[in-house]
């Protein structure tokens, strides 16, 4: 085993093993939240921006405040929400469940993780061809998935922007 094999155990091991202490119903809530957070904060986030035309005069630093603002009000309410239903799941006694679940969503968190760092990476810096990653032991196991996730990311995309495009018309 070479360092990139080394690299992959530590994502896979840090994964699990941070959704093991957080469990999967945290993990998987955190996940929704920042994806909400993300679409609040883009579908309202203008609404925002023209209540702060008097206290801020530059267009642009006007709408990534209005952003930043949203965004960070939505993560929040979604921490407290999240704390609050952790709450819940220690009184139920359902902890020790939701911690194994929780480790195999972290474990398959960071198999996502390292297939989407093979396949932007080389995008970027050319190491395909270099000695660690032709003679790594784990890398060959990830590759036949880079094309699904490739499919799978650009089809998320096109459907999102279609969303952005769509609510982008209904608001003008």
């Amino acid at each position: 085993m070479n360092w990139a094999d080394w690299a992959i155990v530590i994502v896979l091991t840090l994964s699990s093993v941070i959704s093991l202490a957080r469990g999967f119903i945290k993990e998987a809530l955190s996940l929704v939240i920042w994806i909400v957070a993300l679409v609040v904060a883009n579908v309202f986030s203008n609404r925002l921006e023209f209540l702060l035309s008097d206290a801020i005069s530059t267009p642009s630093l006007r709408a990534i405040t209005a952003f930043v603002l949203v965004f960070v009000g939505v993560l929040l309410i979604g921490a407290l929400l999240n704390f609050c239903i952790g709450l819940i799941i220690k009184a139920t006694g359902l902890s020790g469940t939701d911690r194994l679940l929780g480790m195999l969503f972290g474990f398959v968190r960071g198999v996502f993780i390292i297939i989407i760092l093979l396949i932007y990476v080389p995008g970027f810096v050319p190491i395909k061809n270099d000695p660690w990653f032709q003679q790594s032991s784990l890398i060959p196991y990830f590759s036949p998935y880079e094309a699904a996730v490739q499919n799978a990311t650009a089809g998320i995309t096109r459907w999102v922007m279609s969303w952005f495009s769509t609510q982008e018309k209904t608001a003008v």
